[in-house]
This record gives C-alpha cells, sequence and structure tokens, in this order.
C-alpha cells in the first residue's frame, strides 16, 4: 500500500509525494507552543501526533527537516512578563526550558530548528514579507496605525476550513485583531503600539508595534524551508483563522502553493470534557507525572487513539497504558533471556519478514491497527517462548522489534539503581547463598516498595525498574 494521509485541504485521502524531484526529502512545519505557561497535555497530543508522523516516514526512507516555532511574542506572553514585571525575554526562558524537558520526557525527537518569533532575523522578515502585501494590494495600514490583510483579494481564503467568506461574521476569535478594519474578518499583519505593550516593540515602516501571530509562522516556515513546504501540522483548532492565514500571507508573497499536505490532530477531552481550568481538569505534563505516571505511559496513552479521533483522557486510561508497557517489558525480558543464552552476533539471526506494522501505519497513521498488530506478535512470540526457543528466533523478534520501536519510541531506557539499591540487591543475593530464603523474601519485598522488580534468573539475580514506578 503507497503512503496516504488526509489532507484538511483537499477533504480527502492522498498518496503522499513530496516536492522533493528524487522523491525522499520532506519538509515539514509544525505550530510550536506559546510560551506564557507549561505546556498540557492536549498540546502533546499533537506533539506526539506529529512525532509518529516523522519517525514514521523516516522508517520509510525520507529524510524530514522539521521546523516547530516558539510563540514568544503575542499578548499572553506580552500580559504575563508585565505581571510578573520582568522582561519578555526573562519571562519566556523558563517555558521555553519547561518544554524541551518534556520533549524528552516523551521522547519526542526535536525538531531540526525551534526559531522563536522575537528573533531579530525573523522579525525583518516579517516585516519584509508584509512590505511585499502592501505592494501587492493584500494588505493596508488602517487608521489605528495597524496593518491588516485584505482577506476580499485573497480568493482562496476559506478553503482550508470550507467556509464561504460572505458566511464570516464578528466571532470572540476575530473581535481581538479588529480595529478600523475594512472587513470585519481582516486580520493584523502588524499591531501598532499601544500602552498595553510596555517595552515590548520593533521600528517598521509603520511605526513602532509588533507582527501579528499569523505572520509570524509564514516568516519562519518560508525563511527555514522555502516558499513550498510538504506537510504542515497542527490542531483542528489551527486551522481558523490561523493555518488559513498562513496560507493568505504566504502564497500572497509567493504566487505559490505554500503547503501540499495539511494534516490536523483532534482535540483532548479529560473524563470526556474539554480541558478547563474552570473545571479543574487542566493537567499539565508535570500534574500527571506528579500522579506517579511516567513518560513512556503518558505517551503510550496519548498516542494509541488514531489523530483525527478525538481523545478522552482518563486516569483508567493512564492504568490500560501501563499495563501494555508492562506486558512489552516483560516480552523482552523473556526475549533477551533467551538471546542472550548463546551471545549470537547479530548476523545469526534470521529477519522476521513482517511489514504489516508500518503497512498500518501507511493508511493514514492507523495507529490503533498498528498496535494491534504489535500485540498479535507479542502473543505469537509468548507461544513460541512458551514452547521452547532458540537463541537465534530470540534475537530475530528483538530486532523487529527495534524497529518498531523507532516508531513508537516506548521501551523503557536503562535506569541505573541507586546506591540504596544495589545496596540491598546485594544483600539478597548473599541471603540466597546462605540460604536465608526468610531474608531473601524480606530484601525483595524492601526493593518492590521501592519500585524495583526482582527475578531469579540461571544467570543470576535481575533487578529492574518497575513499569510506571
Amino acid at each position: 500500500m503507497a503512503l496516504r494521509f488526509f489532507n484538511t485541504y483537499s477533504r480527502s485521502i492522498e498518496e503522499f509525494h513530496p516536492l522533493d524531484p528524487d522523491g525522499r526529502a520532506v519538509k515539514m512545519y509544525t505550530c510550536g507552543p506559546t510560551v506564557y505557561s507549561e505546556a498540557h497535555i492536549g498540546n502533546f497530543r499533537a506533539y506526539i501526533f506529529e512525532d509518529l508522523l516523522q519517525r514514521h516516514l523516516e522508517l520509510r526512507g525520507f529524510t524530514v527537516q522539521r521546523v516547530m516555532n516558539l510563540t514568544d511574542v503575542d499578548d499572553k506572553t506580552i500580559r504575563g512578563s508585565r505581571a510578573a514585571n520582568i522582561p519578555l525575554a526573562e519571562f519566556t526562558a523558563p517555558f521555553k526550558e519547561a518544554f524541551y524537558q518534556d520533549l524528552d520526557t516523551l521522547q519526542i525527537k526535536h525538531a531540526d530548528s525551534f526559531p522563536a518569533a522575537t528573533e531579530e532575523r525573523f522579525v525583518q522578515a516579517m516585516i519584509a514579507m508584509i512590505e511585499k502585501l502592501i505592494g501587492r494590494e493584500l494588505a493596508y495600514q488602517a487608521d489605528d496605525k495597524s496593518v491588516y490583510f485584505r482577506i476580499n483579494r485573497f480568493p482562496k481564503y476559506g478553503h482550508l476550513a470550507h467556509f464561504d467568506l460572505a458566511e464570516l461574521r464578528s466571532t470572540g476569535r476575530v473581535k481581538s485583531d479588529e480595529y478600523d478594519k475594512e472587513h470585519v474578518g481582516d486580520f493584523a499583519l502588524w499591531k501598532a503600539w499601544d500602552e498595553e505593550d510596555g517595552a515590548v516593540w520593533w521600528e517598521s515602516p509603520w511605526g513602532r508595534g509588533r507582527p501579528g501571530w499569523h505572520i509570524e509562522c509564514s516568516a519562519m516556515a518560508t525563511t527555514l524551508l522555502g516558499e513550498q513546504l510538504d506537510i504542515h501540522c497542527g490542531g483542528v483548532d489551527n486551522i481558523f483563522p490561523h493555518h488559513e492565514a498562513e496560507i493568505a500571507q504566504s502564497e500572497g508573497c509567493s504566487g505559490k502553493p505554500f503547503v501540499r499536505y495539511w494534516l490536523h490532530c483532534a482535540h483532548l477531552l479529560v473524563e470526556g470534557q474539554k480541558m478547563s481550568k474552570s473545571l479543574g481538569n487542566f493537567y499539565t505534563l508535570r500534574d500527571v507525572l506528579a500522579k506517579g505516571y511516567r513518560g513512556r505511559e503518558v505517551r503510550y496513552a496519548l498516542l494509541r487513539v488514531h489523530y483525527r479521533a478525538p481523545l478522552n483522557f482518563t486516569w483508567e486510561g493512564m492504568e490500560e497504558a501501563r499495563q501494555a508497557l508492562a506486558r512489552i517489558d516483560e516480552w523482552l525480558r523473556r526475549l533477551r533471556e533467551a538471546a542472550g543464552a548463546e551471545n549470537l552476533p547479530a548476523n545469526r539471526a534470521v529477519a522476521i519478514e513482517d511489514d504489516k506494522f508500518a503497512a498500518a501505519l501507511d493508511d493514514d497513521l492507523n495507529i490503533s491497527a498498528a498496535l494491534g498488530h504489535l500485540f498479535e506478535q507479542i502473543r505469537e512470540s509468548n507461544r513460541e517462548l512458551d514452547g521452547g526457543i532458540d537463541a537465534a528466533r530470540a534475537l530475530a523478534w528483538l530486532q523487529w522489534w527495534e524497529r518498531i520501536n523507532r516508531v513508537l519510541a516506548l521501551e523503557a531506557g536503562a535506569e541505573k539503581p541507586s546506591a540504596e539499591i544495589a545496596r540491598l540487591a546485594e544483600e539478597r543475593v548473599h541471603a540466597r547463598l546462605a540460604k536465608d530464603w526468610q531474608k531473601s523474601d524480606e530484601l525483595r519485598d524492601a526493593l518492590q516498595a521501592r519500585g524495583w522488580d526482582v527475578r531469579d534468573t540461571k544467570d543470576g539475580q535481575l533487578v529492574t525498574r518497575r513499569a510506571g514506578a
């Protein structure tokens, strides 16, 4: 089956063919966080979907160049910095660092570039784009000194969101950008400075001010990836007005189709409700970790539902994720024990010819089918282990898993026991050598209480971090 994705722009499943003449290089832009606070689990639902997409493309032999922006200047970041009485850059810095740490916790690959909207080269790129749009009469400066995009001059406006321009009415989402505009839907490219902006402003041909949110992404994407992209991702809430505006700005400047494939993931719900601080169901990653879960469990919980289906986050679902990973961990332990018996070189294993996992992901990232096949294979190989399996076959299954895990990124990293855990484990070894079984059991219980499992194998005692501990 060819690699296929649902393109929001056409509202249809399309075969994937990158712009690259050789058909291998992929240019991908993903909308990143606004760094006025820590990112929440709804954000990470989107970022994990994008990570799965990149990893699968790479598994299929594509080279992905990915850019993820950081919005560090907008109404929220400015309000936050003024409330804290510190410069904007100082206010956003810890949230940027927290975001990078969260990516690592969830084993999300870092983008090739994380451009920030306040970087001088991107501000200048924004100004240059706005000048070009004004020169083409696609933008104008209003009486309030702000600059707006003329949506009536861009016939394709509304195509991504699939609405008729005549149906556009004033809503809360566009009201914040309304000043003295020609059309209710005209959006701000450059916002004239006012007192609420404080010390945040740049000089421009239209006076002091700051860029609008939409032009930031257009400038960063085209500066780093060029005028045309293969894939642009985000949540469904980005479709309008943000991504619609990006198309208008970018194509208004270049005259070329901006993005070939638009992919959007559905909302995340919490216990069946929209996530909201007022409802008490608003969670950052750190909130979930504080309840005793680990990053890989959160990753699995946010990964396992198809990206275009709403995902209902529940604590029961987190326990299911923990159990699923424990099952994988136990399967891998058994395989490694069987494969390690003869210390076979990798080339002794006969490869398992099974591409059904990747084939499922070829079908618009059908993760449910892919995970279903993974667990079918775990059941099959466990039956082989029960019946006795040679080292070469066990090694082959491990190599098959290695290919799968390059996409899923679920395997627990090797965690070095602390000095206390190492001491307890050593005492248990001595207790067993002395045949003091009561002491051995007490030490095993002490290790388990601290989150470590103990198994006695023919090669000696094995102490491993328990999934979820």
